[in-house]
């Protein structure tokens, strides 16, 4: 009998020797959450664990912008949330308990931040030179082996105007106009930075018919 006694607590000791964890999540607790964002993926956002102004540690989301902090002693905390061309998003106040992973649901919403992203703004017009509204206007993404990657579309305004917001990353894209019973009309757009980029789309003159 004394042999079993032995055996099994020397099995429970190797067990949280191995895994120390075990042992800490009574003491400790955690955040856990998903982070939305206005445009863009989730993913990749960076979050800073805080009391006061100091950093206690640091996180990253997943694909999906959920995220999972651990092991954190009781306290309250501040969470600091950032993305390049979002805005930054801060959670102050929270309140983590032993034993407990406390959970902030989809609540928090990154919006771009129009100081940091590239806009490529434009107009279609017609042959006369007058702005058009209602014509679909595409946005494709230039890969590198040439291939063109549709990303996003518009339709134009009233005033025959459409826009649209990207990353500042340096790329090209493609700005197609597709207009009911014409041929498309497309411009190249080099995006090097946070700026605004103009784009025009103008019909083509119809070709003269022959006098008879």
């Amino acid at each position: 009998m004394n042999f079993i006694r032995f055996a099994l607590l020397l099995f429970a000791t190797l067990l949280l020797i191995s895994n120390p964890g075990v042992a800490q999540d009574r003491s400790t607790g955690g955040i856990k959450g998903k982070v939305r964002v206005e445009t863009g993926t989730p993913d990749g956002v960076t979050i800073v664990v805080r009391q006061g102004e100091h950093e206690v540690s640091r996180h990253v989301t997943d694909k999906s912008g959920a995220f999972a902090i651990q092991r954190l002693p009781p306290g309250f905390y501040g969470l600091t949330f950032r993305k390049p061309g979002l805005s930054v998003g801060t959670v102050e106040n929270m309140e983590v308990k032993a034993g407990k992973i406390r959970s902030m649901g989809d609540r928090l919403i990154l919006t771009i931040d129009e100081g940091s992203i590239a806009f490529v703004r434009g107009s279609v017009f017609n042959q006369d030179g007058r702005s058009v509204s209602g014509v679909r206007v595409e946005l494709a993404k230039i890969q590198e082996d040439g291939s063109a990657k549709k990303i996003d579309s518009r339709i134009t305004n009233e005033t025959g105007s459409f826009v649209f917001r990207l990353a500042p990353d340096a790329a090209k894209y493609r700005v197609t106009a597709k207009p009911n019973g014409l041929e498309p009309i497309a411009r190249v757009v080099t995006v090097e930075g946070a700026a605004v980029y103009r784009v025009a789309l103008s019909f083509p003159p119809s070709p003269k018919q022959p006098s008879p």
